[in-house]
């Protein structure tokens, strides 16, 4: 025997899915990215699950890598000078961002580190 059940099952959510636009995402993600936020307090504050925060920092992070490591804040205009400020360098979710001042072997072993976490 089947029967059909019309009221609302036990653990289903109270809530139609909500959708946000795409400038409240940009701007959450803005927020997020910035050294010493803390993303679960800003998650809480604007009133959305952690992990979907963390969701829409991860894709805009996979949107705006491209290459492995990027000039954030200088220029290349070719191989032969080159003026850097910061170098970052992205592996997976793990951004590494390096001023001129590292020793490159320091720099090497946090890569090495980040690599195998």
């Amino acid at each position: 025997m089947i029967e059909a059940v019309t009221s609302r099952l036990d653990g289903a959510p109270h809530q139609v899915r909500r959708r946000w636009s795409d400038e409240f995402k940009a701007q959450a993600v803005a927020e997020a990215m910035q050294p010493g936020a803390s993303v679960s307090a800003i998650a809480r504050r604007i009133g959305v699950d952690p992990s979907q925060l963390f969701t829409w920092r991860r894709n805009a992070r996979q949107q705006s890598a491209g290459p492995l490591a990027k000039v954030t804040d200088g220029e290349l205009p070719g191989w032969a000078t080159t003026k850097c400020v910061a170098v970052e360098i992205a592996i997976g979710d793990a951004v590494i961002r390096a001023g001129t001042e590292i020793d490159e072997a320091h720099l090497v072993r946090v890569i090495r580190a980040v690599r195998s976490a």
